[in-house]
């Protein structure tokens, strides 16, 4: 059920219709979790067994962590609960693919069977939730959640289940122990962020992939400058595509009375690694920070430890979005980036004496290198993008100039927003202008709107 279009549509209509006669009674907060489990079991039925296990198992080790001097063992045994969900249905093909690859090089004529397993929507989302709910009990920052029925809402709450962003439970479970208040902000907020979301999604993101998706099935059949095009506008097209789902989802949250975190802010403005990665997927980028760069050690303990830590950090983040080469290698080059980028970002003469714009472009061209490695079918793929850029000839670009016109407009628009306040009556002004003029938009020009979101695949 894709939140762009109309099945989702009757769907949320049908369930907020309720939702707002259930608001006054009790009962608001079971509807909530009824509807996320009929979401979530849309796309199948068997997805609803993974999503009750997780929620049910990490629920009882936080009790049993309650209740027993031995809590270690019982966050280990939630942590290896959620980390062999991920690994059996996420990486057992490539683990046995690569096995089998060695077993075939050492000549054993031997071979694993690969097993065929369904990647379920969003395990990386909710599995990761989840399980940060567990560790913040472990280190006594959060008490315990009393309610089953309040703890797998917010585990499977549907805006945010199967593409974030990653709530923390301090910040969501507070929100559903009081009946959520629904005022003409959360209503005037809410919509825009929806529309805001839908235009990203369909006349940004699709119509983006219609360019960009024949170039990158076929990399051998384009020049350099078709190449660097597509590289450039898939850097647009999947942070339209995720950070427009996301607006979806904080929208449809904000209708509902709740408020969900800001997973993006302004990425491509970044005028360093470290801010970009402050700015992009906020809530997984955070999500690593707390739970695995700090408890490595962070940066108390010596410059060598320190690049150490970023370094697999971005390594494990790599591999968290797919079970691929060339994701651990866009992770590696990102990790790279920040280990060269640290010392440079922290220079006096640098901060000083280079102007912001050329470290935007800089960060902007990085970003978009390592997106290579990303969006290539196979490592091949992306060795021979890369090639063919730095070889081939360069003619005129074939970039569709209604494209080009969009993200001049995105572009302008961001910068606007960076230094404007939204909140002050001109940023309110321009908001609901730019919202009107989407929603034109979206009405006179066909979009496709079966093209599921990009980040549905991690």
């Amino acid at each position: 059920m894709l939140f762009h279009t109309w099945v989702f549509i009757a769907f949320f209509l049908v369930v907020y219709s309720i939702y707002l006669v259930l608001r006054p009674t009790r009962f608001w907060l079971p509807w909530l979790l009824v509807a996320s489990y009929i979401f979530y079991g849309w796309w199948s039925p068997l997805y609803l067994i993974l999503v009750a296990y997780s929620t049910l198992l990490d629920y009882a080790c936080v009790i049993l962590m309650e209740r027993s001097r031995r809590r270690g063992v019982w966050l280990g045994i939630s942590i290896a609960n959620n980390l062999f969900l991920l690994g059996f249905f996420k990486y057992a093909e490539f683990v046995t693919e690569n096995i089998n690859w060695a077993l075939d090089q050492m000549g054993t004529g031997t071979a694993l069977v690969t097993p065929d397993v369904l990647l379920p929507v969003g395990i990386s989302f909710f599995t990761f939730q989840s399980m940060s709910y567990t560790i913040d009990f472990y280190r006594g920052e959060i008490p315990r959640e009393k309610s089953f029925i309040r703890f797998a809402t917010f585990v499977s709450f549907f805006p945010q289940l199967v593409a974030g962003p990653i709530e923390r439970a301090k910040a969501l479970l507070p929100q559903f122990h009081q009946r959520p208040t629904i005022t003409r902000d959360n209503l005037s907020t809410g919509f825009c962020l929806f529309i805001t979301g839908l235009f990203k999604k369909l006349a940004l993101a699709n119509y983006l992939a219609g360019y960009i998706d024949p170039i990158f099935a076929n990399p051998s059949n384009y020049d350099a400058t078709a190449l660097t095009c597509a590289v450039i506008g898939f850097a647009w097209q999947i942070y339209f595509d995720f950070s427009g789902y996301t607006d979806m989802a904080r929208g449809i949250a904000q209708l509902l009375g709740f408020r969900l975190m800001l997973n993006f802010n302004h990425p491509y403005l970044a005028s360093g690694l470290g801010d970009f990665w402050s700015r992009w997927h906020i809530s997984l980028s955070t999500w690593f920070r707390d739970y695995v760069y700090i408890p490595l050690g962070g940066n108390r303990r010596g410059k060598f430890k320190l690049y150490r830590n970023l370094f697999i950090t971005m390594l494990i983040s790599g591999f968290w979005h797919g079970a691929a080469w060339q994701f651990l290698i866009w992770g590696a080059i990102h990790g790279i980036g920040m280990m060269l980028m640290r010392p440079l970002e922290r220079a006096d003469w640098y901060q000083r004496f280079i102007p912001k714009v050329f470290k935007q472009f800089g960060v902007f061209i990085f970003v978009s290198f390592a997106w290579i490695f990303f969006r290539a079918e196979t490592l091949a793929d992306a060795e021979n993008i890369i090639r063919r850029i730095a070889t081939e000839s360069w003619d005129l670009p074939g970039f569709p100039l209604t494209c080009a016109v969009l993200l001049l407009s995105i572009m302008f628009y961001q910068w606007i927003v960076e230094n404007l306040r939204i909140e002050s009556r001109p940023g309110r002004y321009l908001q609901f202008a730019c919202v009107l003029a989407m929603i034109i938009y979206l009405s006179l020009v066909p979009g496709e709107s079966n093209s599921p979101f990009i980040y549905f695949q991690f």
